[in-house]
């Protein structure tokens, strides 16, 4: 439908002076459409995150901790699925949770997620990421499948599985050599604690970790 109309625009600015200009501005917004639903695509997405994931790299050192969760959060936030992601990591309790202590938990997971991401790239010596190809899932959803390539190591598989959410695509889960995922290893851990301590005990669990984090000491 969209292309239909884009033609049509076309021919009517061909043949009648007096709408060129309006014929201008209808292009120039279908143009736009194309490069946000380009910027927005899975593939897109993921390139977002590697690309400052490498400035982060290369730039470790000066940033230092604090200043590698700054540049990331913003960009964590974009692209990762946060709600979800702590929705699933604590299974059958989230239906338990009134509003405030989904929030607390929601809160909590987005900064041992991006703490996570800080501790662990606190450096570069030479790293590129490659994107290979992007697959369909049984759910609509998408997998985006990459490597991290170092200069003194093998290939390490890093596949990104996305799902759509308010019509834009976000990361929901990670699998490290294309067999272990993050988002598993989370959930076996969380509901375990939350059926021992509820989510208090979950919650400074999950500080813990941050301060464990931002004092070097990476998982």
């Amino acid at each position: 439908m969209a292309g239909t109309l884009y033609n049509s625009v076309v021919q009517a600015a061909r043949k009648e002076p007096t709408v060129r200009i309006l014929a201008i501005v209808l292009l120039a917004l279908f143009a736009a459409l194309g490069s946000a639903r380009a910027a927005d695509s899975p593939q897109q997405v993921v390139i977002t995150l590697q690309d400052t994931l490498l400035d982060v790299m290369k730039r470790a050192g000066a940033l230092g901790f604090e200043g590698r969760y700054e540049r990331l959060e913003p960009v964590l936030t974009a692209t990762f699925n946060f709600p979800l992601m702590a929705r699933v990591s604590v299974g059958r309790h989230w239906k338990k949770l009134d509003e405030n202590g989904r929030e607390q938990l929601v809160d909590a997971y987005s900064r041992m997620s991006v703490a996570t991401f800080a501790a662990r790239f606190d450096g570069y010596s030479g790293q590129t990421f490659q994107v290979l190809s992007e697959d369909e899932t049984a759910r609509g959803g998408k997998i985006v499948k990459t490597q991290l390539n170092s200069p003194d190591g093998d290939p390490v598989a890093l596949n990104y599985v996305m799902r759509r959410a308010k019509e834009r695509w976000r990361i929901i889960d990670i699998s490290l050599d294309a067999k272990y995922s993050e988002l598993a290893r989370q959930r076996s851990e969380f509901t375990a604690v939350m059926d021992r301590e509820g989510l208090d005990g979950l919650v400074r669990t999950i500080r813990d970790k941050v301060r464990q984090l931002s004092n070097g000491q990476t998982e």
